[in-house]
């Protein structure tokens, strides 16, 4: 079965996906939502929300994907088990952690991957089915050529995005939000700081598009809409179709719903789509940024892209023919119709927009309530105005109207029919029994026993009138049979009862079909303690070191030469490259021989997105990898993690995209056999040194060097300097370097890697210099300095510093503020270590 799941944030919008025929929804409480600023839904609510949407046949999954911070754990696991007794029938999981500890705390519970787990491959999504997930959503990236693939390899369901906002940077990969205000997109507050406006600028800080016909939200993408795909879904065998918006409004949801609805089911009904043309001009007119198709069918460069408009744009309905200043009237050409209390917006050439209600307006000269396409029409208008300046229509008033239908009646739309069978003989009582067309039961009886009528004998019409009484509830009427033996009188009131008393049987009968067993194994404080922060719990070294060793991060043998020859104690190396070489086998094999010459450690790291043209050389990578023995494998999605731990027999290292926020997330990691692991960057010192202290394998933390804050298939040089827009770019990222530029004058460097993704990395370097002996003092293994975006004899001097910090620790002389005052250039941030995230 094809399932439309259907985005709700509040009570309005759960009776408008479900009335417009949502097969699913999914929404959020008020804890561990990804979208936190929406309304959602109190503990009370969410149990009366999931009672209205399964009476209905419609399931709920609950949103439960942010990561979790340890001091957060135990409200978690009552959070769970609450979900598990109101009847959700699935959560969605961002954090790996809580997925283990859904597992073993409330084990009926399906848990789906949510997209925020950036599955992008069937490699990892195999390894979620078999680890327990039941559900995989998809990265927004992934193809439909690599969707069938995936969905033709796996057991798992899959679940894809068909509508909605997206996101420019792969979801679960982005810390630009937490990294500029604090809010964490993975915590649920993302800020949205790809909608703001940007600058392309090169090393000289000039702007390399300004003579480009281009808008300045060079991040904001367009909105997916892929209601001319919806085949290529099916036949790919897609599970759900995803709808995102649970920011947005009940109209919005009631519209899309009801046009997907009807696309998805004609093609299942005649194998082919009967969609009319005014159904997806609702589409655009509900709300878009402009329509895209996304990476669906491969990159599209610029033409994805939303860059004059971060918000809705509404739907062009002409052009200015005519403008009175003096009376502050507007005459229109329009391409589209018009009615009274519309709004509508000019996008005039000078001062941005101008917008207007419609409260009365003029065709030849008469005042009407519409105006239709090919008529010019005229309209008052606050605000200046030029000819030919185009205007769109971002508030269709009969559009709303229709919208607000699915939701704000005082009646059900979407309606059961049932068939009633009332049986009524003398001395016995009036029997009602309903079926409806799920196969479901209700029955009951009256209290009254049926008497020899004298004056009026029931009869069908009688009957029917009272049964036909179903207006305030799901159900209307189907076939009546009435089996009346004589003439027999039972009370009006008395069939009214009983026919309340059968419409609740046949509900609670809808609803058994969604209970679940009691929770047999209720875990005690203690149980739960343990599986949360257990200490000690697989074997590994005891944590007996009194400094932390350095480990730096490269993508070249050049600088593999300059942290070993400066002090690093460990190498990882491999991955993206920023350089734009692609790192061989023999480069490989040489930064093995130079760090063991070193009587160095070093780990070699796989890309941390591999997407399905990717596999086979990863696989080719491990190959080598397992014939050189590495100290260790860096992975960094879970698909990877999967082909290194059934490719060889090293040692593997989790790093920091696995998300690795809170104990429960390292116990699970380690019982799966990674040994050492990378911390989310966005934790501070306190949380940090809690996890350390409860952690039996190696932890590492990034102490130095530009972050990555963002990483996309989508590039914003290819797009807008090298055609990419064309099907083949002119690698106009060769060519220089580049910023983006915000609106606070911050320039965030932009690089590109071997595999042609973007990655934005933070305008400020990270540096913990000062705060060395600290990672020390917290029981942190390893300290990290991520060397990418490094010169190899820039990263030589740092690696130099940090060791002489580490080996003589608080008594350095370069501790003294004056003296790192000297040495860290002003371009710097301490990240998140003492501050954390929202």
């Amino acid at each position: 079965m094809i399932e439309l799941l259907a985005p709700v944030g509040s009570k309005e919008a759960l009776i408008a996906a479900v009335e417009s025929g949502a097969d699913a929804v999914y929404l959020a409480g008020k804890l561990f939502g990804a979208r936190a600023y929406a309304a959602n839904f109190e503990h009370e609510q969410l149990a009366e929300a999931i009672k209205y949407a399964h009476l209905r046949g419609v399931y709920v999954y609950v949103a439960v994907n942010t990561l979790v911070d340890n001091s957060e754990m135990r409200e978690l696991v009552d959070y769970l088990r609450y979900l598990y007794q109101v009847g959700a029938d699935a959560i969605i999981v961002q954090d790996l952690g809580v997925a283990d500890l859904a597992r073993k705390v409330v084990p009926n519970l399906p848990i789906h991957a949510s997209t925020q787990m950036t599955v992008h491959n069937h490699e990892g999504v195999q390894f979620l089915n078999e680890i327990g997930f039941n559900r995989i959503v998809l990265a927004r990236e992934v193809s439909l050529a690599d969707i069938d693939y995936i969905c033709s390899n796996t057991q798992a369901e899959i679940e894809a995005f068909v509508h909605g906002a997206l996101c420019i940077s792969y979801s679960g990969q982005c810390l630009m939000s937490g990294m500029i205000g604090g809010r964490s997109g993975n915590r649920g507050r993302c800020a949205q700081p790809c909608r703001l406006p940007y600058t392309l600028v090169d090393e000289h800080g000039k702007d390399v598009l300004e003579q480009a016909d281009t808008g300045e939200y060079l991040l904001s993408p367009k909105d997916l809409n892929t209601i001319d795909l919806i085949p290529d879904f099916i036949e790919a065998g897609v599970k759900s179709f995803k709808i995102e918006g649970r920011m947005k409004r009940p109209e919005y949801v009631a519209i899309v719903v009801d046009t997907y609805r009807r696309a998805i089911d004609s093609y299942l009904l005649n194998h082919a789509m009967d969609i009319e043309e005014q159904e997806k001009k609702d589409l655009a007119q509900i709300f878009n940024r402009d329509f895209t198709t996304a990476y669906l069918t491969g990159k599209l460069g610029r033409t994805m892209m939303s860059d004059r408009r971060p918000n809705n744009r509404g739907v062009r309905i002409g052009r200015v023919v005519q403008y009175y200043a003096d009376s502050k009237l507007v005459t229109i050409k329009l391409d589209e119709p018009l009615h009274l209390d519309d709004i509508v917006e000019f996008w005039v050439k000078v001062g941005g927009r101008v917008s207007a209600t419609i409260t009365t307006m003029q065709v030849n000269g008469k005042e009407v309530s519409t105006a239709l396409a090919g008529e010019e029409v005229t309209i008052a208008v606050q605000n200046p105005v030029r000819l030919s300046d185009r205007v769109f229509k971002v508030y269709d008033a009969r559009l709303m109207e229709r919208a607000r239908g699915f939701f704000a009646g005082s009646s059900a739309i979407r309606r059961i029919r049932v068939n009633v069978k009332v049986t009524a003989a003398l001395n016995a009582p009036l029997t009602i029994e309903m079926s409806d067309e799920d196969g479901y039961l209700g029955q009951a009886a009256t209290n009254f026993i049926a008497e020899k009528a004298l004056k009026r004998p029931l009869n069908h019409e009688t009957i029917a009138k009272q049964v036909e009484r179903l207006g305030t509830t799901i159900f209307e009427l189907g076939n009546l049979e009435c089996l009346i033996e004589g003439e027999v009188m039972v009370p009006i009131s008395e069939i009214n009862d009983a026919r309340r008393r059968a419409v609740e049987s046949l509900e609670n009968g809808r609803l058994a079909r969604f209970d679940r067993p009691v929770l047999a194994d209720v875990k005690s404080e203690q149980e739960i303690t343990k599986l949360i922060f257990a200490k000690n719990r697989f074997s590994s070294s005891a944590k007996a070191r009194k400094t932390s060793e350095l480990a730096v991060s490269v993508d070249s043998i050049a600088k593999v030469e300059a942290a070993l020859g400066n002090g690093a104690d460990l190498i990882v190396f491999g991955g993206e490259t920023f350089n734009h070489k692609t790192i061989t086998a023999e480069d490989y094999r040489q930064a093995v021989t130079l760090a063991r010459q070193s009587g160095k450690r070093i780990i070699l790291s796989t890309p941390r997105l591999v997407k399905e043209w990717q596999i086979q050389g990863v696989k080719n990578e491990l190959s080598l990898f397992a014939e050189l023995k590495p100290d260790a494998i860096s992975v960094g999605n879970v698909g990877t993690w999967s082909l290194a731990r059934s490719m060889t027999d090293v040692p593997l290292h989790g790093d920091y995209p696995l998300n690795i926020y809170n104990n429960a997330t390292i116990n699970f990691l380690a019982e799966q056999g990674i040994q050492s692991i990378t911390l989310s960057p966005e934790l501070n010192f306190a949380q940090i040194e809690e996890i350390a202290g409860m952690s039996s394998i190696q932890i590492e933390c990034i102490a130095h060097g530009y972050l990555t804050l963002m990483v996309s298939e989508h590039c914003s040089i290819g797009s807008y300097l090298g055609g990419l827009h064309t099907g083949k770019c002119s690698n106009a990222c060769t060519r220089g370097r580049f910023w983006l530029k915000d609106r606070k004058d911050e320039q965030f460097p932009v690089v590109t890697d071997q595999f042609c993704r973007m990655h934005v990395l933070n305008a400020k370097e990270l540096s913990l210099l000062p705060h060395v002996p600290r990672f020390s003092r917290i029981g942190v293994d390893r300290i990290r300095i991520e060397g990418k975006y490094s010169a190899a004899l820039e990263l030589g001097k740092m690696t130099k510093l940090y060791r002489e910090i580490i080996d003589k620790g608080e008594k350095h002389p370069l501790l003294a503020q004056d003296r790192i005052n000297t040495i860290e250039h002003q371009d710097i941030t301490r990240g998140h270590y003492f501050r954390g995230v929202l």
